[in-house]
């Protein structure tokens, strides 16, 4: 038996492991917690690279068409547990284990001590990430939810405080709805096909009759009401930008990946409905208008808030209605363009969280207050009037210079302006928009999403360099900080990152795309998961057929 075939489940088994691990180490002993821990994240991210490689050589890896079938109990599917992986899964896992592998190593600076079992609930989170990318069934698509919920919960307390406090149970009440609705739509689909696995629901929708078919349109438009809560799409995304405002700096730069959660399922169950005809939910009829709404809500949010951690929030609406509008164009020729956006902005997103907590380090007390009154009165500063003329700089200590630089690489991330991989991502996304007006797309959607894209970027533009002003340039009495290299490497580690996407622009485009158009084939996933057993040779099921 070859050991990569276990590949598969070890992105769940080992943060399981490692966070019942450290819930037997006691509080004082934070050292054994930290090897732990980062033993975890080390074993996590050679799994997620070798999955990568592993689906991404469909001739000569280990998985036909490049996708891996682990039977949990050695059950075959539709009946036992399955965990899948293929292109796009291990895309997602190697970009959590990324983002969270530098979430950790800030928050090992001061705020994994702000609390109780930061680690272990750090831990669980990722096991709830990845064992959602790597679910074969829905009902455990919704375990895996509910576990990333519950460690988000403990860790979007962690650090107490009053504001923290009122938002963190704002967050839970509409979560704890979205789960309630994603049960009873499991239920319904359960009740109307025998069967929760994604796969062999592909296969038995086209038997259902006319009468069946149509309520469970209706259970798909509940499923997809889940996800879209949880994909923070308007008008159920009122919850975020306080909770991912007020969370601590690493807990709301890991959350940047938790709303993509939502999309990918969403992506994942309409291409594998696509041959069947997917319901409204999942198509383009629905999620274009929402994210087209949602792109103009995170903007007016963006432009409407003062606080940076607030326009950082809305900056995930932003990127969330961009891939929404994207996704619901008919075709595949967005989708790879918009994962290489996906991928992108929760990068740039979860540098800016982390970054946003050490620039405040350097703001006295009610400067940002008093840099926004002159601004709206349009004062001038009483403490400049006495400037000679003569004064035309000051020194720049390196932690400011990082702290400046970082934001400008941040800010043009975010709003898509070159030379990063943010205007790689926006400018392949307007001209393949434009492309499929070519090929019979309607008109006035591809002119739609191009204008709300454009104003989104010029929105974005106004509220990071306002911030910008505010932060970096009307204070005079900024205190210089002292910055930890477990502070700055991680900032340096997902901009760095930004700029290899956009040095690589070419082959890493080429494998979304890719990705884009095995999506567009949903039978290689249904055969991988009814036909072939890793774990014995492989042999036809002898059904008679291939599923489509």
């Amino acid at each position: 038996m070859n050991w990569s075939h276990h590949l598969p489940v070890l992105p769940v088994l080992i943060p399981l492991l490692a966070a019942a691990l450290m819930l037997l180490v006691r509080d004082n002993q934070r050292g054994v917690r930290l090897a732990i821990s980062a033993s975890a994240l080390v074993l996590q991210a050679i799994v997620a690279v070798q999955l990568l490689a592993a689906t991404g050589n469909t001739t000569q890896g280990p998985w036909p068409d490049g996708v891996g079938v682990y039977l949990v109990g050695d059950w075959p599917a539709p009946f036992g547990i399955v965990v899948v992986v293929d292109r796009l899964s291990a895309l997602m896992l190697a970009l959590t284990i990324l983002l969270g592998a530098c979430c950790w190593v800030y928050a090992t600076a001061r705020w994994d001590r702000a609390g109780a079992h930061f680690h272990p609930l750090f831990q669980f989170l990722l096991m709830g990430l990845n064992g959602a990318f790597l679910a074969g069934d829905l009902f455990n698509l919704f375990v895996c939810f509910e576990i990333l919920l519950t460690a988000s919960y403990g860790l979007m307390l962690h650090g107490s405080g009053k504001q923290r406090v009122s938002a963190g149970l704002h967050y839970i009440g509409i979560n704890l709805i979205a789960s309630f609705l994603l049960l009873i739509a499991l239920a319904m689909i359960y009740g109307l096909t025998g069967t929760l696995n994604m796969a062999d629901l592909a296969v038995r929708v086209h038997m259902l009759p006319a009468a069946d078919r149509r309520l469970f349109d209706a259970a798909a438009a509940v499923l997809g009401i889940a996800f879209l809560i949880k994909a923070a799409a308007w008008p159920l995304n009122f919850w975020l930008p306080s909770a991912y405002a007020l969370a601590c700096a690493p807990v709301a730069a890991l959350f940047a990946i938790m709303t993509k959660v939502g999309i990918y399922a969403l992506l994942r169950i309409g291409s594998l409905l696509l041959p069947a005809g997917a319901p409204a939910a999942f198509g383009g009829a629905w999620m274009f208008p929402a994210g087209i709404i949602t792109l103009a809500f995170g903007s007016l949010g963006m432009i409407a808030s003062t606080q940076p951690e607030r326009i950082a929030a809305y900056a995930i609406i932003v990127s969330s209605g961009t891939l929404f509008a994207a996704l619901g164009m008919p075709g595949v020729t967005l989708t790879g363009p918009a994962l290489y956006y996906l991928v992108s902005s929760v990068l740039a997103l979860g540098a800016l969280f982390m970054l946003l907590e050490l620039v405040a380090r350097t703001q006295s007390f009610g400067s940002d207050l008093l840099a926004i009154s002159l601004e709206a009165f349009d004062l001038d500063d009483p403490d400049r009037a006495d400037l000679s003329d003569d004064v035309v700089g000051m020194p720049l200590p390196a932690a400011m210079a990082f702290l400046g630089l970082s934001f400008f690489a941040c800010a043009l991330l975010v709003i898509g302006l070159p030379p990063l991989s943010g205007f790689v991502a926006k400018f392949s996304l307007l001209s393949a928009a434009l492309r499929t007006a070519e090929f019979g797309a309607p008109t006035l959607n591809v002119w739609l999403l191009v204008g709300a894209m454009l104003g989104s970027g010029f929105a974005c533009l106004i509220a990071l360099s306002r911030s910008g002003v505010r932060l970096f340039w009307i204070p005079d009495d900024i205190r210089v900080p002292r910055l930890r290299l477990s502070e700055a490497a991680p900032i340096c580690i997902l901009l760095l990152t930004c700029v290899g996407l956009t040095w690589k622009a070419g082959p890493v485009m080429a494998y979304l795309e890719d990705t884009a158009y095995y999506l567009d084939q949903p039978r290689h996933y249904v055969q991988a998961v009814l036909q072939q057993d890793p774990l014995r040779p492989q042999v036809p099921s002898g059904n008679g057929g291939d599923p489509p």
